[in-house]
């Protein structure tokens, strides 16, 4: 039992801080990413009024501009991970909308199960699923169309950015893989 408790101690030491310059451009790619996004939010009139910019996308920049190395942070898995995960969010609400308590757990859960199967994995898309079953009313009458606007528009927009922002310095390249 206490070689079961020490496995919580950590192994190591924590990394050392990474280099002002890459801190610097993981904001400035943040910054006009998200901005890029939460802009169309505020501008764009109709049905999708509002509803273009999602809380996990503030957890996909970190990944996209911050941890551009990462097999999570590769443009197959932020769209992928985050489209697959709405539809899977959507079908879950819909299914079971009468308890939303399993029908988050199982959407979360079952989306990390297609992310792992189809090399899709992208944290924040557990979110995007979570949101689909948790989100306001807006976001239940959108429906499927949530996977393409605010999802799908939304990862590419920040992935369009992501791709001019992070080739600027000689000594960044992005993305490391699309396939």
């Amino acid at each position: 039992m206490s070689n079961y408790f020490k496995k919580m101690m950590g192994m190591r030491k924590s990394p050392p801080r990474e280099k002002l310059s890459i801190i610097i451009w993981a904001w400035i790619g943040s910054f006009i990413g998200v901005s890029a996004v939460a802009y169309i939010n505020f501008k764009m009139p109709g049905q999708w009024d509002g509803v273009m910019i999602i809380g996990s996308f503030g957890a996909s920049a970190v990944l996209i501009y911050g941890a551009i190395d990462s097999p999570l942070a590769q443009p197959r898995n932020l769209v992928g991970g985050h489209m697959l995960s709405a539809v899977i969010g959507v079908f879950s609400y819909q299914m079971l909308s009468n308890s939303l308590w399993l029908a988050a757990g199982f959407a979360v859960a079952t989306a990390i199960l297609v992310m792992y199967v189809t090399k899709t994995l992208h944290p924040p898309g557990g979110a995007t699923a979570l949101i689909a079953v948790i989100g306001s009313n807006h976001i239940h009458d959108l429906g499927y169309w949530y996977s393409l606007v605010p999802v799908g528009a939304g990862a590419l927009i920040m992935l369009f950015f992501a791709l001019l922002i992070n080739n600027i310095p000689k000594n960044r390249r992005y993305p490391v893989f699309w396939y």
